[in-house]
């Protein structure tokens, strides 16, 4: 666990900061400088030499190695990209309100977008100290009066007209030690709640699969299915072909008989926003099918660009989704909510995958109709769906607690660093 301090240490005597971003004072002994004195500016081009350096990206987890080969957009040359040396600053000074992460300081040698500000402290600063300091300014955006256009862009003339917070040298590489100490420790205890959170999805999982391939009782007789990934099945169950399960559902919205536009987010259908409705004309959703309380809606288009999203859903309200999703209906008095979590179980599992065809890899009915389901008794199929909603409630439960713990945790991060780099927490 991280270790909150109980008691906060101040410094001896304070002034006032003559800042406009923040309100109060800083220690007595500290400078504040404009950046003209602490950055130099950078923009050396790699041009022809660009095989010879590293692509880098400043994200949310700072400057990285990006890897070329794992697709996305780049442009036919890297000619105006520039060079970033280690301990070198990346500034983004466009879009900065709309930007997740601003500024980065390098641990690698590379080239980076000319879009971006490329700037080396001076000797007499300690980087690590200025990194944690203006992280801590673009944690809330603090740098909003420098702020000029429509794009939210910082002039270079403004930034170097900026004044940083500057403790004593051997004081700021002190911070900057006792931060790093701090820091990763509190990003330490955070990793492991997103681990536990992992696992507790992981487990939600197994348990979901194991419930609607076999059942809820350990102890009864099992067969093999024949699929490979169904596995051993109880014995008094079936194996049926989707087509005995379910029908495909293409009743459009003719005569606009239903104006509730749902959508596919997350795994859920949910009501879309009608602000987000806007440019779509009435008559347009004519075309849309009309959706009822647990139909079940899957995504099946381009498979091969998303390895990652949740497909399938259920229906809880009525209203109506476009026309290029699946819609099932559920036939012969089998329960929707158990065929669901079977499906969701090959969704989460990406065992969907294994069906697409074509170029984009597109699912059908066709693929749908003969796609092989166990069939428990339909008292089995309710308890299964009794079972499964109560483990996802106490799961879910578990990881909204998680969720809770990282948050308090990043929010103590962020206080902690505010309250180092602005002089209202003494640590040395």
């Amino acid at each position: 666990m991280v270790e909150v301090e109980n008691k906060v240490k101040r410094y001896d005597t304070y002034k006032a900061s003559e800042v406009k971003w923040l309100e109060g004072e800083i220690p007595e002994h500290w400078q504040t400088l404009a950046n003209k004195y602490i950055f130099n500016l950078k923009k050396n081009q790699v041009g022809k030499k660009s095989d010879d350096y590293d692509l880098l990206s400043l994200t949310l987890k700072g400057i990285v190695i990006r890897d070329l080969d794992a697709g996305g957009k780049y442009p036919a040359d890297f000619d105006t990209y520039q060079e970033v040396k280690k301990g070198d600053f990346v500034f983004c000074l466009f879009d900065v309100e709309e930007t997740p992460r601003c500024v980065g300081l390098s641990d690698y040698e590379g080239m980076i977008t000319g879009a971006y500000t490329v700037m080396e402290p001076n000797e007499n600063f300690d980087r690590s100290f200025l990194y944690y300091f203006y992280l801590n300014l673009d944690a809330d955006k603090r740098m909003k009066p420098l702020y000029t256009g429509l794009r939210n862009t910082i002039s270079k003339d403004n930034f170097f007209a900026f004044k940083t917070f500057v403790p004593p040298l051997p004081e700021q590489t002190k911070i900057a030690q006792f931060l790093d100490d701090k820091t990763t420790k509190i990003d330490d205890a955070i990793a492991i709640k997103e681990q536990q959170i992992t696992l507790l999805k992981e487990r939600k999982q197994i348990l979901i699969h194991k419930a609607v391939t076999r059942g809820l009782d350990d102890s009864i007789p099992l067969k093999d299915s024949g699929v490979e990934w169904i596995g051993e099945i109880p014995a008094h169950w079936a194996l049926l072909p989707g087509f005995m399960v379910y029908k495909e559902n293409k009743t459009k919205n003719d005569g606009m008989k239903e104006d509730v536009v749902l959508s596919l987010s997350y795994g859920n259908i949910v009501i879309k926003p009608k602000e987000k409705l806007i440019g779509l004309v009435p008559e347009s959703f004519e075309t849309y099918q009309i959706v009822k309380p647990g139909d079940i809606i899957i995504r099946c288009m381009d498979l091969q660009n998303d390895k990652t999203s949740l497909r399938t859903g259920i229906a809880v309200y009525d209203g109506i989704i476009t026309s290029a999703y699946l819609n099932l209906n559920i036939i012969n008095n089998n329960v929707s909510a158990y065929v669901y979590n079977f499906l969701h179980a090959l969704d989460t599992t990406k065992v969907l995958y294994k069906f697409g065809t074509g170029l984009r890899q597109n699912l059908s009915f066709g693929d749908f109709k003969h796609l092989r389901i166990p069939v428990p008794p339909i008292h089995e199929q309710e308890g299964i769906v009794i079972y499964i909603e109560n483990i996802t409630q106490k799961i879910e439960t578990a990881i909204g607690l998680k969720q809770q713990e990282i948050a308090k945790l990043k929010e103590y991060k962020s206080s902690l660093i505010n309250g180092v780099v602005t002089g209202k927490v003494r640590v040395c």
